[in-house]
């Protein structure tokens, strides 16, 4: 007996229940991969994520060649590609985790219809998430909208067994493919210092994580001079550790507590995104669909993207993301706010920004917290709580500029009392640390004062008052 796990973002060996049960109920497996260029071309088509996908799968590869076994790999739509692999091997099942995207969704129904008339049995089973976030309820049966009382239900769901990685994967013969290189797909390495795919790159992240910094969590996962968070999101979006592994592994204490928590977070995006699947398009809330105002600004974005607004920690934070394809998480809400309150430009324009560069882009997160810090998703804060002032957020996530200084070397020799706000530097000051504003470093696109006038009256009019 034969049957196909189908990878798709569950990207490794070890706690896999597609694999575990293909494993279980079969004497052989296929597993397969489908290079899908309705994804690689697609609106959220990315050189960055596709290179570190293209490192799991090479790892993915070499794990189940260990085993005796090896991946199958194959080009085009599922439906067709798939099932003619089904075919060729005799696979009486197909095992694959279940994902919560609008397009994944589509997809997999789509390959499931087409498995279905080839008279292949579809399985699909948990993977992604902590817990199944399909099922998650409010006690009148409904999904859950706010954070706090899903995170109180998340906290109590039983959780699933953590499985151990198979000593033998026995594949079928065959024609297996091979791995593509990125050129092959016509993408290119759109940054310039990312980080190494593949779950061994994963497990040893996880290990340093939990060895140093896992224990100052809770004290400082926004202190951007001194990173402490696990840079485990890469890893977790293309499944190379699980979420139920991370869990298994935390120790006890409000560091592990607080990191936890950020688990559920992700649950929670995934969670509404399942359920309001218009979110990838429109906005949660019905009141500002189709009625902001927003910029089109084509200058003030693209100085945006490039990391020279003027503003040290935007701009810090947006030239972390062209060369890691990473962004701490308090500088992607500094950028965030700045983009959509200080600037007035469409929270869609750095969603698909966020996209082309990261290489965690996931769109049920990167979706949700962009709808998060443009004040339009599910959290029930008002407007006007969310627009940040890059200034006193340095002073108080990098108050020694570390963070700057390393992604805006212009502003090196700058003084810490200038740092925050370098435009006011006398002009003496200014060429005395190689850092004439407006020649060596940009001025100020806005002022965030009348900046922040302009959003809270936006917001007004769209709300109606």
């Amino acid at each position: 007996m034969t049957a196909m796990v189908w990878f798709r973002r569950d990207l490794r060996v070890r706690d896999n229940p597609a694999l575990r049960a293909a494993l279980e109920r079969h004497d052989r497996v296929v597993p397969a991969f489908c290079f899908d260029p309705r994804l690689l071309g697609g609106r959220h088509a990315s050189g960055s994520r596709t290179q570190f996908m293209l490192e799991c799968l090479a790892e993915l590869d070499a794990a189940l060649r260990e085993r005796g076994g090896r991946l199958f790999v194959r080009s085009g739509r599922p439906e067709r590609e798939l099932v003619a692999l089904a075919r060729e091997t005799g696979c009486e099942e197909v095992h694959f985790a279940y994902d919560v995207s609008p397009f994944a969704r589509r997809r997999g129904e789509a390959a499931a219809s087409a498995f279905a008339d080839a008279g292949v049995e579809v399985r699909p089973h948990e993977g992604l998430n902590a817990v199944d976030v399909r099922a998650v309820e409010t006690g009148e049966g409904r999904p859950y909208s706010v954070f706090s009382p899903f995170h109180r239900t998340w906290s109590g769901i039983e959780r699933r067994p953590v499985l151990d990685a198979p000593t033998s994967v026995p594949a079928p013969r065959g024609r297996a493919g091979r791995l593509p290189k990125l050129a092959d797909l016509g993408l290119r390495q759109e940054v310039s210092d990312p980080p190494a795919g593949g779950e061994q790159a994963a497990l040893r992240r996880l290990s340093a994580f939990l060895d140093t910094d896992v224990r100052e969590y809770a004290d400082n996962h926004d202190a951007l001079g001194r990173d402490r968070t696990s840079h485990l999101s890469p890893y977790l979006h293309f499944g190379c550790v699980s979420p139920r592994l991370l869990e298994e592994r935390l120790p006890r204490g409000k560091g592990a507590q607080a990191f936890r928590r950020q688990l559920c977070w992700r649950d929670f995006h995934h969670h509404v995104l399942f359920h309001f699947p218009g979110n990838a398009h429109s906005e949660f809330q019905a009141r500002y669909r189709g009625k902001l105002r927003w910029s089109r600004s084509r200058r003030a974005f693209e100085a945006w993207t490039e990391g020279r607004t003027g503003f040290p920690l935007v701009d810090a934070g947006m030239r972390q993301l062209r060369r890691e394809g990473w962004m701490h998480n308090r500088a992607r809400l500094v950028v965030g706010s700045f983009l959509t309150k200080d600037l007035g430009i469409d929270w869609r324009r750095g969603e698909r920004h966020f996209m082309r560069y990261l290489v965690d882009g996931d769109q049920a997160n990167n979706n949700g917290n962009w709808q998060w810090i443009a004040s339009v998703g599910t959290d029930p804060a008002p407007y006007f709580r969310r627009i940040y002032n890059p200034a006193l957020h340095m002073e108080r996530y990098d108050p020694e500029g570390k963070y700057v200084r390393r992604f805006v070397p212009e502003l090196e020799r700058v003084p810490d009392e200038h740092l925050r706000e370098p435009w006011r530097m006398p002009a003496d000051v200014q060429r005395e640390a190689g850092c004439v504003i407006g020649e060596d470093y940009p001025a100020p696109i806005v002022d965030h004062r009348d900046a922040r006038e302009e959003a809270l009256a936006r917001y007004r009019a769209a709300a109606g008052g």
